[in-house]
C-alpha cells in the first residue's frame, strides 16, 4: 500500500541544500570564533566590564568557591561576559536584582541556568560557575542559531517556490553582517529561532505549533509580541472569506475569536514577566519608596527602564551622535528600504489592499494565509503536477519579489 506523499512544500525541501546549509551554518560559528579570538588577542577591549562579579544580592556565598583548576580557561571564557552578556550571565546566576536588568528577558537565562546545573555541572570544578554559565550561553546561542538557518531555509523554500533561491538565501543569513550578536551571549540567536520557526509552521498550517513557537519569541525579546500581527493579517482575511464570500456570519465570529486567542497567547509571556516585574518592585512598598512607573495607569516596566537607564524611546535615537552607528547598518538597512521599495512598486494593488486584491494564484499560493481549508494529502503524481503547473504560472517579478522578501526578512533578524 504506497504511503501518503508529503506536502507540495515538504515536497520541494531538498536534503542536499539542508545539508549545506547546515555546513554552511556551522561554518559561519567557527570562522567568527576564530576572527573573536584573534582580534580579541590584538585589540584591548572597548569594554572592560567582564571581570566584575560581585556577590549576588539575594543569596550570597558565605565564603568564596574554590579556584578552578584551569584559571587560564576561565578567564578566557570570562571575558567574552561583555555588554548586554553581563546582564544575562548575572540574572542566570543571580536573578533579577536591579530594576535594570528586567530589560532582559527570561528565556536566555533560563536556559543558561538549566544547562549550566547539567550538561555543564561537572565542568564547574574546572573553570569555575561564572565561566560554565557563559560557556552554556555560548552553546545555546550558537546551537539555536544553526536550527534558525534549516528554519530558515525551510520557509524561504515554501515562500519562494524555489529551493535554490531559498538557499542562497540560507547562506546569506549564515554570514550576515550582524553575525556577532548570534555567536555571542545575547537573545538574538532564540529569538531568530522561535520567530522564523513560528513562521514555518504557520505556513505549514500547524498553527498551535505557531503560536507556541512565536509566544516564546516573546520570552526572548520583547518585540516578539508583534509576531502576534501575523495571526492578526490570516485573521482578518479568513474572517473576510466567511463573512462576504461565503456568508457565514458564525464561522466568520469564530474565526475572529479563535484569531484574538491566538494574539493573546502571543502577548501573554510578555505581559506576565511585567507583572512579574511589578510584583517584585511595587507590591508591598510605601507610596514614597515606590518608583514613578509603579504609581503610572498602565505599570509597564520595560518602556520605563528603556527609557531611564538607556535613553531610547520612539525616534529617540536619531541623534547626530548615531550617525556611525547609522553608517554601520546602512548596507543591511538599505538592502531591506529597497527591498521594500521593489516590492511596493512591483505589486502596489496588493500592498495598498493588504492583500484583499491579490488574484486566485496568488491567493491558493499562500493558503496558509487566506485559506479557510484544511491541507489535503493525495496522491504524489497528482500534487507534483498541480504544482508544477502552478510554478510555472508565477512571473519572473514574483519570483523576483519574493526573493528580496526572504532577503528583507534576513536582514530583520541580522539589524
Amino acid at each position: 500500500m504506497a504511503s501518503p506523499s508529503k506536502p507540495p512544500s515538504e515536497q520541494l525541501l531538498n536534503n542536499s541544500h539542508q545539508t549545506k546549509v547546515l555546513k554552511s551554518a556551522i561554518l559561519s560559528r567557527l570562522l567568527l570564533l576564530i576572527l573573536t579570538l584573534l582580534w580579541r588577542t590584538l585589540l584591548t577591549p572597548y569594554d572592560t566590564s567582564a571581570p566584575l562579579n560581585p556577590a549576588c544580592l539575594n543569596n550570597p556565598s558565605p565564603s568564596p568557591p574554590p579556584p578552578p583548576l584551569l584559571p587560564s580557561l576561565a578567564s578566557a571564557i570570562e571575558n567574552g561576559i561583555v555588554w548586554d552578556s553581563v546582564y544575562f550571565v548575572r540574572i542566570a546566576q543571580c536573578g533579577y536584582e536591579y530594576e535594570q536588568s528586567y530589560a532582559f528577558l527570561p528565556l536566555l537565562p533560563a536556559c543558561i541556568f538549566i544547562l549550566s546545573r547539567t550538561v555543564f555541572a561537572p565542568v564547574v570544578l574546572l573553570i569555575g560557575h561564572r565561566a560554565v554559565l557563559a560557556l552554556s550561553g555560548y552553546v545555546i546561542s550558537n546551537v539555536a542559531f544553526i536550527f534558525a538557518a534549516i528554519y530558515f531555509y525551510r520557509l524561504s523554500v515554501i515562500v519562494l517556490k524555489d529551493p535554490n533561491a531559498a538557499l542562497q538565501a540560507s547562506v546569506l543569513f549564515c554570514f550576515n553582517p550582524a553575525s556577532i550578536f548570534y555567536s555571542s551571549i545575547y537573545s538574538e540567536s532564540l529569538y531568530a529561532l522561535f520567530s522564523v520557526g513560528g513562521l514555518y509552521y504557520l505556513k505549514s498550517r500547524a498553527n498551535n505549533i505557531a503560536v507556541f513557537w512565536l509566544a516564546l519569541s516573546g520570552f526572548a525579546r520583547s518585540n516578539g509580541v508583534l509576531n502576534a500581527g501575523y495571526f492578526g493579517f490570516q485573521t482578518m482575511h479568513q474572517a473576510y472569506d466567511a463573512a462576504f464570500l461565503k456568508k457565514r456570519a458564525f464561522l466568520a465570529l469564530w474565526i475572529l475569536i479563535s484569531g484574538a486567542l491566538r494574539c493573546i497567547c502571543i502577548f501573554v509571556p510578555f505581559i506576565t514577566f511585567q507583572a512579574y516585574g511589578y510584583y517584585n518592585i511595587c507590591l508591598e512598598r510605601s507610596s514614597d519608596e515606590m518608583r514613578p512607573w509603579c504609581k503610572a495607569r498602565i505599570p509597564l516596566l520595560y518602556n520605563y527602564i528603556q527609557s531611564y537607564y538607556w535613553g531610547m524611546g520612539f525616534l529617540r535615537y536619531f541623534q547626530l551622535k548615531q550617525l556611525p552607528n547609522f553608517l554601520l547598518a546602512s548596507p543591511i538597512l538599505s538592502l531591506a528600504v529597497c527591498s521594500i521599495i521593489y516590492y511596493v512598486k512591483s505589486r502596489p494593488e496588493i500592498v495598498l489592499s493588504l492583500g484583499f486584491r491579490a488574484s486566485v494564484e496568488e491567493k491558493s499560493s499562500m493558503a496558509a494565509i487566506f485559506s479557510l481549508k484544511k491541507s489535503h494529502r493525495s496522491n504524489g503524481p497528482q500534487i507534483s503536477e498541480k504544482y508544477s503547473s502552478r510554478r510555472q504560472g508565477i512571473t519572473s517579478k514574483n519570483k523576483m519579489a519574493g526573493r528580496l522578501w526572504m532577503l528583507q526578512l534576513m536582514s530583520l533578524h541580522g539589524c
